[in-house]
């Protein structure tokens, strides 16, 4: 029985409370991916398949349906990728992720949300792996930024806490794919 209780709390500090590796990240991940899961309130960084770090987080005030449309609160769902970087964020850091992506363009366009033009846009964005139009009825500025993951506080971006931002920050280059689900 304690061999048993002395090989849990091995496991607990090697892998931390929330099952991933703990210490210091290498200064280049390859392949670093993050997956975000609504309804656990984590976000979670892979380099290639292995989990490197498991992260709390907070989301929009409206956390469960996914984003439709600006001003809803909700934090969008689907696969996006990090467009931007800002080191001088009003939210400590931030990585700002490629929302609209062509399937929210799609969905908007089909319920008379945008124009054809504001279709063609995030498409062309898309194509260039570039920061999309934020200024469409769909909505924008998405953001995995600092500031607390206490609770769900946000306009619909993801929100952690600065040291775990400070971290990520570091590691995630422009490109960096980001897969978000409920």
């Amino acid at each position: 029985m304690r061999v048993l209780v002395l090989v849990s709390l091995l496991a607990a500090l090697a892998f931390g409370a929330l099952g991933a590796p703990t210490g210091p990240l290498p200064a280049r991940i390859g392949k670093p991916s993050l997956l975000v899961l609504k309804s656990k309130r984590e976000l979670r960084l892979f380099s290639g398949e292995a989990l490197l770090r498991t992260y709390r987080i907070g989301l929009g005030t409206n956390p469960v349906p996914p984003k439709v449309r600006a001003g809803d609160r909700a934090t969008p769902e689907g696969t996006y990728f990090v467009c931007i970087k800002n080191p001088k964020s009003a939210y400590y850091l931030s990585l700002g992720l490629n929302y609209p992506n062509e399937d929210d363009a799609e969905r908007g366009l089909r319920d008379r949300l945008i124009s054809k033009a504001q279709y063609a846009q995030v498409r062309a964005a898309a194509r260039r792996k570039a920061v999309p139009p934020w200024n469409t009825p769909l909505g924008g500025e998405i953001f995995i930024h600092g500031n607390g993951a206490a609770t769900d506080w946000t306009w619909g971006c993801v929100a952690l806490e600065d040291t775990d931002m400070a971290e990520l920050f570091r590691v995630i280059p422009v490109g960096t794919p980001v897969r978000i689900v409920p």
